[in-house]
C-alpha cells in the first residue's frame, strides 16, 4: 500500500523548526525514483473528474511534486513563493502559521480570470499557508479547483479552513 510506503520512508525531525514541532521530512522519498513515480500517479488518480487548468505549488516542497503533477496533467505550473523571491511584479498575502508569520507572493499575471487552479503542497497542517495561497488565486480572478497534499495532519484541522475555497482536498497519507 502506497500510504504505508510513504510513512515508512518519511523522516520525523523533532523540535524543528522550533521546540515541540515534529517535522515530517519528505526528502528521503526523493531518493526513490520509483516511489516518486507512484506518488505522482496516485496524486493524478485522486484528481480524476476535477477540472484543472493550472497547478500552483507552494514554496518550496510544493514545487517538487507540484511540477510533476502539472506535467502529468498536461497543464501549466505556477510557483507561489515567499516574499522577495519572484523577479516580476507580484501580489502578496500575509498569514500566520503554527510557528510565526510569513508572506506569500505570486506573479500578477500567474492566473487568468476564471481558471481552475489546483493548489499543491507537501503537507497540510493548520492550513494557514494554503489559505494565503488560495487568497492569492482568488485575488487574480481564478478559482481554487481543489487541493493536493502528500501528507495531512488531520488533528490540526487544516482541512476545515479550506472548505470555503473548495471541498476537494486530497492527501495520500493522514496522521
Amino acid at each position: 500500500m502506497l500510504a504505508a510506503k510513504i510513512k515508512a520512508t518519511l523522516r520525523d525531525v523533532p523540535n524543528f523548526p522550533k521546540p515541540g514541532i515534529i517535522f515530517k521530512d519528505i526528502t528521503p522519498i526523493l531518493k526513490d525514483p520509483a516511489l516518486c513515480g507512484e506518488i505522482t500517479s496516485a496524486l493524478v488518480l485522486q484528481l480524476n473528474g476535477i477540472k484543472i487548468d493550472v497547478v500552483a505549488g507552494i514554496e518550496s516542497r510544493g514545487f517538487l511534486f507540484g511540477l510533476a503533477l502539472a506535467q502529468a496533467l498536461d497543464v501549466p505550473f505556477v510557483p507561489i513563493r515567499k516574499a522577495g523571491k519572484l523577479p516580476y511584479k507580484t501580489i502578496q498575502q500575509s498569514y500566520e502559521l503554527e510557528y510565526g508569520s510569513a508572506t506569500l507572493e505570486v506573479h500578477e499575471d500567474a492566473f487568468g480570470a476564471g481558471l481552475q487552479v489546483l493548489i499543491h503542497d507537501d503537507l497540510l497542517a493548520t492550513g494557514g499557508t494554503v489559505v494565503a495561497a488560495s487568497q492569492l488565486v482568488e485575488q487574480l480572478g481564478a478559482q481554487v479547483a481543489g487541493y493536493s497534499f502528500l501528507i495531512s495532519l488531520g488533528f490540526l484541522n487544516g482541512k476545515e479552513r479550506l472548505s470555503s475555497f473548495s471541498e476537494d482536498v486530497y492527501s495520500l497519507v493522514d496522521f
